[in-house]
């Protein structure tokens, strides 16, 4: 797929997982059953509105188009204006961002130095925001490790968060190469080696599951997602066991009693990347709210990368 391509199935992926797991986010998997059957929820409404995660996501995109050759200062100061204004914007407080980032852009907006703003914590916020980062730096892993670690940083300063961070755009690049993702998990915790014990134990646990026949016992085992740890690992399953299958990993990973839009998102974003948008159902993609908008960073994402690496 061409480069275009690619940047629009990521989003396009991540931001229908984000859509997909919301209604369901807090619910049990008792009233998840009770409201939409016994598979649960499966599929996104119509319109498929979307939580902070794609509207963080869209605003690092952002940053990452403006300045993404950028010095690390240059990169991370225009981060900072665009979750600035993701906060101040009107429908933001519509879809219930957490209190860790609002918190944290707070502090940015009052002034504090982007490298002291983040709290401690190892909720998953800054690591369902990354699929950009992935896929704009493929091709230079370093950059992708650096970027991905002070964008994080910024709100989160926690070192599994920080594992969860750097890993979940990882995961994208690995899949943009067509890494088999049988090979995802290694070659992840050999990316983040030495940052955080909970995060590799997480990951272990995946292996652990994998071939568990009872889905929802494997999901609950890996926990609920509300933190980067458990996001990453719960969504890496979930590709993991349907790597050839938007949907039925995007449902699997939004069907859990927890943080549903965020591991659906970041499932999302590494399918997009993993099948393209052929994989994506076209009627699905429709209903996305602010399609043409999605459209147009995707394509200015790819438009930066095509210019910073040909």
């Amino acid at each position: 797929m061409s480069t275009q391509e690619a940047s629009q199935a990521i989003l396009y992926g991540a931001a229908l997982g984000d859509a997909l797991g919301w209604p369901v986010e807090f619910l049990s998997r008792r009233k998840m059953k009770a409201i939409y059957g016994p598979g649960g929820i499966q599929e996104p409404p119509d319109p498929a509105l979307f939580t902070d995660d794609t509207q963080m996501t869209l605003a690092l995109d952002e940053a990452l188009v403006e300045v993404g050759d950028a010095d690390m200062n240059s990169l991370m100061e225009a981060t900072v204006r665009h979750f600035v204004a993701w906060k101040n914007a009107p429908e933001t407080t519509e879809r219930k961002p957490g209190h860790t980032v609002l918190d944290a852009v707070r502090m940015l907006e009052s002034g504090t130095p982007w490298q002291d703003a983040g709290i401690v914590t190892k909720g998953c916020g800054s690591a369902m925001r990354v699929s950009g980062i992935g896929f704009l730096y493929q091709a230079d892993p370093d950059r992708l490790r650096d970027v991905a670690h002070h964008s994080g940083l910024v709100t989160h300063n926690h070192p599994t968060a920080d594992a969860g961070t750097i890993a979940a755009a990882y995961l994208v690049k690995l899949a943009l190469d067509g890494v088999h993702p049988d090979e995802y998990l290694r070659q992840a915790m050999l990316f983040v080696d030495g940052i955080s014990e909970e995060f590799d134990e997480a990951m272990l646990r995946v292996g652990h599951v994998l071939g568990w026949s009872d889905e929802e016992a494997a999901t609950d085992h890996l926990g609920k997602g509300w933190t980067a740890e458990e996001a990453v690992a719960i969504a890496v399953y979930c590709v993991m066991r349907y790597p050839d299958d938007y949907v039925t990993a995007v449902r699997r990973a939004a069907n859990i009693p927890g943080d549903s839009d965020s591991v659906a998102c970041i499932a999302g974003g590494i399918m997009g990347a993993r099948l393209g948008l052929e994989a994506i159902p076209g009627d699905w993609i429709a209903r996305l709210e602010k399609l043409d908008y999605l459209t147009d960073v995707a394509n200015r994402l790819a438009a930066q990368k095509q210019a910073i690496y040909g």
